[in-house]
């Protein structure tokens, strides 16, 4: 059996949107280009119809991984404050830096660290999980070890 994906109610929103998009949208910009630079005759040679190609073969392969990840996953819609889980938003002390730092811990199909969303599987998410206010966690990473201590715990 497929391994479940953990995901957070926000998380398989943006999937569902984004399969929606690239069905009824991009596909049919696709469908347009092709017709537009098969028109430029010889395909051997044209490079208007490889790109639109490439692109359409891009495309499915997002939407069949798409609807595989919506069909294993689980959605987490609570969140224990007592400790953290995945959809946790977590306030954090660097340590050595005296500097406060929010995450939210989510599914790995969500993480995108430019927007404090990270992984329950990376380092620092695996690290928290199962964890209450006032655990301190070490987490290797290239630069060393690094000690964050939990300060909040946040649905």
């Amino acid at each position: 059996m497929a391994e479940e994906i953990i995901i957070t109610p926000q998380g398989l929103q943006q999937l569902e949107d984004e399969l929606d998009e690239l069905k009824t949208v991009k596909r049919k910009e696709l469908s347009a280009r092709l017709k537009t630079a098969i028109a430029y005759g010889d395909l051997k040679e044209n490079s208007e119809y490889h790109s639109a190609k490439d692109d359409q073969s891009h495309m499915e392969t997002r939407i069949k991984q798409i609807e595989k990840m919506l069909k294993r996953a689980k959605v987490v819609d609570t969140v224990d404050t007592s400790k953290v889980n995945v959809g946790s938003l977590v306030i954090l002390n660097d340590i050595e830096f005296a500097e406060k730092i929010e995450y939210r811990i989510v599914g790995a199909s969500e993480a995108d660290a430019a927007n404090n969303k990270i992984s329950y599987e990376s380092p620092l998410g695996s690290a928290l999980m199962g964890k209450s206010v006032g655990a301190v966690v070490t987490v290797n990473a290239p630069v060393g070890e690094i000690k964050f201590e939990l300060l909040e715990i946040r649905a």
